[in-house]
């Protein structure tokens, strides 16, 4: 199989993943929906090459690089693959920044060879290009630009990636990638060792609690975005922001022992939680 036939498998798996928030729901108009779409079939299929299957890191950072290659071709039309190429189409038609695709892919990239992280800063700086992107490209789609609202969107983007950490700790750890900072993890006085045998104990989850109030508190900052927002799309952010602090719910409720459990949204939950979002903050 060549490198554009694995890209293309890797495109077809998408809709196979669970999600903690609506991925273009009904809420978003059909003009806009297929723009976003896009973007989330190019996260999910980068991410996918980044993180599952059994390719050689070698071989993933090649599949990496070869779409940051049909990218860079699809603004001008000129890709090998049909999807990057309506995928260009769109960045230009919404005069979309290329630059956060670019750091999507770097993020990925950085996946595939990072296990570790010294320190706070580092997972912000890691979620500045695997989730903020994401929410700039949105605003950007309803025409809203200002960079005040970049930042509130900032907020609710770091925060779903953080919850996303919290809730898939189990799942990472047997990647061997621990997304908890190594100073943290000093500072709780939680060995590592530990963590990664998946015990769970006072320490640790007094770790865990730490970062549940740290991602609910960045929630919160970021949802003053909510009121600048128009329509159907201030409905889907606001479902998105209590999805993310749903979770967060269901974790304390767990004694924030996620070591032995994966806290999801079931579809009764995000009925609930879309009822909830129609009415005011």
């Amino acid at each position: 199989m060549d490198n554009h036939s694995e890209i293309l498998a890797a495109v077809g798996k998408f809709s196979k993943h669970y999600e903690n928030f609506p991925v273009a729901s009904f809420l978003i108009p059909s003009a806009n929906r297929f723009t976003i779409q896009l973007i989330y079939w190019f996260a999910r299929t980068a991410d996918d090459i980044a993180d599952e299957g059994q390719m050689t890191i070698e071989k993933r950072i090649e599949l990496l690089n070869q779409i940051k290659d049909e990218f860079n071709a699809a603004l001008n039309q000129f890709s090998k693959i049909e999807f990057m190429n309506l995928l260009g189409k769109e960045v230009n038609l919404n005069n979309l920044s290329s630059k956060h695709f670019f750091n999507l892919l770097s993020a990925f990239s950085q996946d595939v060879v990072k296990k570790r992280y010294c320190d706070f800063q580092e997972i912000l700086d890691y979620c500045s290009r695997s989730a903020n992107p994401v929410g700039r490209l949105i605003l950007e789609i309803f025409n809203y630009r200002s960079e005040e609202l970049m930042l509130y969107s900032d907020k609710i983007c770091t925060s779903l990636q953080l919850i996303n950490f919290i809730q898939d700790t189990q799942i990472d750890i047997r990647k061997d990638r621990l997304y908890y900072p190594i100073n943290e993890l000093k500072e709780f006085a939680v060995q590592e060792e530990e963590f990664l045998s998946l015990g769970f104990n006072s320490l640790i989850k007094n770790l865990i609690k730490f970062n549940v109030n740290r991602a609910a508190d960045l929630m919160n900052q970021g949802k003053p975005l909510i009121k600048y927002l128009k329509g159907r799309l201030a409905i889907e952010i606001k479902w998105t922001v209590l999805g993310g602090l749903e979770i967060l719910k269901k974790i304390e409720k767990a004694d924030y022992n996620v070591m032995a459990i994966r806290p999801k949204i079931s579809k009764f939950d995000y009925s609930k939680i879309f009822l909830k979002s129609l009415l005011k903050l």
